[in-house]
């Protein structure tokens, strides 16, 4: 008969036999954060998991009523409105967390830009966080329809019009994403399905990655904080429990938010869409492609023998490249290239900003 060692003793040594559990609590004891006059950028990185997870639990709990058909939509969201208890409250959490992940999740991307903690060995780190944004932005173009309301409808028909221009593979894109040539029911289910299945599968895999990327390399410190600038290695700050018991004062207050924004300001349904109708004036998207829909309408016809739309698309395009290969476009070893990146980066953002506004701001269509 094989030796099988002491009985555990009572439900924690169970689960110690079973889990090794001791080895995980270890590791977390021994983990430390960086302590100097920039730490507070630190938790927007735990401040868009938790958003996220939010995200993911009102989710599932709209997801056992919606109907995802053209003529059942609407009414699904309707009835959780109205009928479900706390129903509305869900939904109007769901859309609010929506949107404060996109902007946390921003904020905090261009907080690892500004620090420049995309440097070696990060760059694997910077990467995966920049897809995970880009699927961030999917997740709240590909919802934004499943109410089939009137602004949802017309919205996307003109979001998805957007890939048209591009050369050669345009005409696909668009039927690709609608499912046909016109934005219909099959153009919701397709939604659907990216929303609650691919866009999920996806980002589960990224954020795992992502996650373990952090844990492996930990926190970057500012070379303006570091120990060849300082002269002194930099204080840490115990990850658990203080570090994360400061995470959970944040949570905790985002929680407040949300519910203070889901009943002061309730999510509105609108009109159930109608296909046939002429679209209402004063059609824009959600804020954060606000800034690409404005780029497009101040840009001319022509630019140069070219297409406005079509050099206004690639300009995003290169963008977004960019973004993902910053690691590789400033490693640090020329501080005047860095310099250069830095300033672009603030007039960047300046732009989106400005852009965004002047969407928001004036009247009329």
């Amino acid at each position: 008969m094989s030796e099988q060692g002491p009985v555990p003793v009572g439900l924690r040594g169970w689960l110690e036999e079973r889990t090794g559990l001791s080895a995980l609590a270890a590791v977390a004891s021994k983990k430390t954060v960086p302590l100097h006059r920039h730490t507070a950028w630190y938790y927007l990185g735990g401040m868009t998991l938790f958003l996220f997870t939010v995200q993911v639990a009102t989710g599932i709990l709209l997801l056992l009523y919606y109907r995802s058909s053209a003529d059942e939509a609407f009414e699904s969201v309707q009835f959780i409105m109205t009928k479900v208890p706390f129903g509305w409250l869900v939904r109007s959490i769901h859309s609010w967390s929506a949107n404060l992940l996109v902007f946390v999740a921003l904020v905090h991307m261009f907080s690892v830009f500004l620090l420049k903690a995309y440097r070696r060995p990060r760059e694997l780190t910077w990467l995966t966080g920049a897809l995970l944004l880009f699927l961030m932005l999917a997740f709240g173009f590909s919802g934004y329809l499943l109410p089939w309301n009137t602004l949802a409808f017309f919205a996307t028909q003109v979001g998805t019009e957007v890939p048209g221009g591009v050369p050669v593979v345009g005409r696909f894109l668009v039927r690709f994403l609608r499912g046909g040539d016109q934005v219909t029911g099959g153009t919701l289910t397709r939604f659907y399905g990216i929303h609650v299945a691919v866009l999920p599968a996806l980002t589960t895999v990224l954020l795992t990655v992502h996650l373990l990327l952090v844990q492996k390399h930990g926190m970057s410190v500012p070379e303006s904080q570091s120990e060849a600038r300082t002269g002194r290695p930099p204080r840490t700050l115990p990850f658990f429990p203080n570090f994360l018991l400061r995470d959970a004062i944040g949570w905790t207050a985002a929680v407040g938010v949300l519910a203070a924004l889901a009943a002061i300001f309730p999510w509105d349904l609108g009109v159930k869409a109608d296909p046939f109708a002429p679209a209402p004036a004063g059609i824009r998207p959600e804020w954060y492609f606000g800034w690409m829909f404005q780029s497009l309408k101040w840009l001319p016809g022509h630019v140069l023998g070219m297409e406005g739309e079509l050099l206004g698309i690639l300009v995003f395009g290169l963008g977004g490249l960019a973004l993902v290969l910053i690691p590789f476009l400033d490693s640090g070893r020329d501080p005047r290239r860095s310099r250069i990146l830095t300033v672009l980066g603030w007039a960047v953002l300046a732009y989106v900003a400005a852009a965004t506004a002047v969407v928001y701001l004036k009247k009329g269509p």
